[in-house]
C-alpha cells in the first residue's frame, strides 16, 4: 500500500469496502448501486458513477484492481491526482453512457421483435424469437417442453397467453439487468498509459514474449469490437464498455496533450 498513489489507493479501498459489504454484509449493492436502463423503473441517475464501485465476484474485482494498482500509480504520478481522478470518473461515466446507447438500441429491437409477436402468436414466431434470444433458456425452467406442447396445441388460447407471459417477463428482465465493475474505467486507465508510454513493453501471462503497449491496446481494442458485434448470448461482458472506456480515455489524453502539455 506505500507504493500505491493517493487517488488509486482511495479507489482501491473503496471498491473492497463495497464489495465485503456485499458479500459479507449481505447488502445487496448490486440492486441499489448496479447501472439500469435508462428506461427501467429502477433506474436512478446516480447509477453512472455507483456501478464503478461494484463487482459481481472476487476474479471480476481482482482482475480490475490489479490492473488499477499496476498502471494506476504511474499515470497518477505523471498526470497529477486531479487529473488521474478525472481520467478514471471520465472514462467510466462515458464507458456507461456509451453502453447504455447501444443497450437502447438493443431493448429497441427487442421490442420491436416483441410486438411483432404479439401481432401474430403462433409456434413458429415463438420459435424465432427463441432463436435469436437463446439466452431466454436461462430464464426459464423447461421451456424446451412447452416450446413442444405449444406446436401440439398452436391454436389454444391458453398456450398463446402463456407465451406472450414468457417474452413480456423476458423483456422486463432484459432491461432490469444491472450492469457493475470498473471496467470502463480501467480501459480507460490502459488506453492512457499505451499514449502517454507506447513503447514500454508489458509482460502478459498469455503471450510468451513482451509486447508494446501500443500494440496490445490495439490488439486488445479489436477483440473488444469482435466480442461486442459479435454480441454471443452466452457473453455476459460489456464489450461496449470497455470500448467506451478507449473512446473517452483517447479523447482525454488527446486534450491533455494539447492543453496542458503546451501550456507546461
Amino acid at each position: 500500500m506505500r507504493q500505491l498513489t493517493p487517488v488509486v489507493e482511495k479507489i482501491l479501498i473503496l471498491n473492497l469496502i463495497v464489495f465485503f459489504a456485499h458479500n459479507l454484509l449481505g447488502w445487496d449493492l448490486v440492486e441499489l448501486l448496479g447501472l439500469r436502463y435508462i428506461f427501467s423503473s429502477q433506474f436512478k441517475p446516480y447509477q453512472f458513477l455507483t456501478h464503478l464501485f461494484v463487482h459481481a465476484g472476487f476474479n471480476h474485482l481482482f482482475s480490475n484492481m490489479f490492473t488499477l494498482i499496476t498502471f494506476g500509480p504511474i499515470l497518477e504520478y505523471n498526470l497529477s491526482s486531479k487529473r488521474f481522478l478525472s481520467l478514471y470518473l471520465i472514462t467510466g461515466i462515458g464507458a456507461a453512457l456509451l453502453y447504455s446507447l447501444i443497450f437502447y438500441l438493443e431493448i429497441g429491437r427487442l421490442e420491436n421483435l416483441y410486438q411483432t409477436y404479439l401481432a401474430n402468436p403462433n409456434p413458429e414466431n415463438f420459435s424465432i424469437f427463441l432463436h435469436k434470444y437463446p439466452n431466454i433458456y436461462n430464464v426459464f425452467n423447461n421451456l424446451n417442453g412447452f416450446v413442444y406442447d405449444f406446436f401440439q396445441h398452436a391454436d389454444n388460447p391458453a398456450y398463446i397467453a402463456k407465451s406472450k407471459t414468457i417474452l413480456a417477463q423476458f423483456y422486463t428482465f432484459k432491461m432490469d439487468i444491472p450492469i457493475v465493475g470498473a471496467s470502463g474505467a480501467i480501459f480507460g486507465i490502459l488506453t492512457a498509459f499505451a499514449m502517454l508510454f507506447p513503447n514500454a513493453r508489458l509482460s502478459l501471462l498469455l503471450l510468451p514474449i513482451p509486447i508494446k503497449a501500443k500494440y496490445f491496446l490495439i490488439l486488445y481494442g479489436m477483440y473488444e469490437l469482435y466480442a461486442g458485434i459479435r454480441d454471443n448470448p452466452a457473453d455476459n461482458v460489456a464489450h461496449f464498455a470497455h470500448l467506451g472506456g478507449i473512446l473517452f480515455a483517447y479523447l482525454y489524453i488527446k486534450w491533455y496533450q494539447r492543453s496542458v502539455l503546451k501550456k507546461e
